[in-house]
């Protein structure tokens, strides 16, 4: 019996309405009935909370294989038995971890966004200071740099900021611990229900990331030597390849948090214990910061603008061998 059965269950002999339930757990109605018809799992917490409500152990409320309700008491003699691991993540650690690594995953995403789309102002202002009197050649580079640096800037805050949020969870990157049972299959019950995402935002930042030369053929087709109308489609090249990583950051930040947790993948333990391994998204924003300054500073000095774009499509294709290197190196 899943989950979801038996929460339907246990509730209706309770004599709770969902209302009622969802009052208790301090939670609405519709997390209520998006949990019994298997639409989503509660958060580790309001597991706990659920085990004690309904007084059964989390093992019956997790385990598909377990039908008959157990009591609480065997949970608490399987969380006090001694172990030879030195550290214990309880259920408080886990879910803060998930919480932060969801929050920190959008913020990361966005700092990598800004500074992939950093230099658009810049090579629009000086395309335009070449067909027009407006702006002065130098006014245009000044605007272009003081907003490229705002936005380099805003993006190391934010890179920085994350990194104090989630330098207390480092350990489970590096060490062996345990987990309660609740942890466990709390935790892989959300791996299993994120996995569509995860599927979908690959699928989506791969095909992003394909499709972002389009604007540059568009220009090309449409008017070759206007040279603003060429800054313009390498902007939305810029963009829409920002976007592809976007989705690429967030599902693999978010797919990475449950592995850590379950020890599973680049975390398991053989592997811990084997040597420290490399880990894909510590490099992302370094990646694409120096692609970024690779791009400009090749623009600036051949100013080719109008090949100088090649360089984010061997970027994407470099970051893909770059990441099969390095799962082969994690595997030896």
């Amino acid at each position: 019996m899943i989950f979801a059965d038996k929460l339907i269950q246990l509730r209706k002999k309770s004599g709770w309405s969902q209302e009622e339930l969802a009052e208790k757990l301090n939670v609405s109605r519709q997390s209520v009935s998006k949990w019994e018809s298997a639409q989503s799992v509660p958060e580790i917490e309001k597991i706990v909370s659920l085990s004690k409500l309904f007084g059964v152990s989390t093992d019956y409320l997790l385990k598909d294989e377990i039908d008959n309700a157990e009591h609480n008491n065997s949970q608490d003699k399987n969380a006090c038995e001694e172990t030879h691991m030195s550290r214990r993540v309880s259920v408080h650690e886990a879910n803060e971890f998930l919480k932060v690594k969801q929050t920190t995953a959008k913020r990361v995403a966005s700092a990598t966004f800004l500074c992939i789309i950093s230099p658009i102002c810049l090579m629009i202002l000086t395309a335009i200071s070449e067909r027009s009197k407006a702006f002065s050649e130098s006014a245009s580079i000044g605007i272009g740099m003081i907003v490229l640096l705002a936005l380099v800037s805003t993006a190391v805050a934010i890179f920085i900021s994350c990194g104090i949020k989630t330098e207390p969870f480092e350990y489970l990157s590096e060490e062996i611990f345990e987990t309660d049972t609740v942890v466990t299959e709390t935790v892989k019950a959300l791996k299993q229900n994120y996995r569509k995402t995860y599927i979908r935002n690959n699928v989506i930042g791969a095909c992003l990331c394909i499709t972002s030369v389009i604007p540059i053929f568009a220009g090309l087709i449409i008017d070759e030597k206007n040279e603003l109308l060429l800054m313009i489609m390498i902007s939305l090249l810029l963009a829409i390849a920002g976007l592809g990583v976007v989705f690429f950051i967030i599902g693999g930040i978010v797919w990475e948090s449950y592995e850590k947790l379950l020890q599973e993948g680049d975390y398991s333990k053989e592997k811990k214990i084997e040597a420290k391994k490399f880990s894909l998204n510590e490099i992302y924003t370094a990646y694409w910061l120096i692609v970024t300054v690779v791009y400009l500073g090749f623009s600036f000095y051949t100013e080719n603008w109008d090949y100088s774009w090649l360089i984010w499509i061997l970027a994407v294709a470099l970051f893909l061998i770059i990441e099969a290197i390095i799962k082969t190196l994690n595997k030896k």
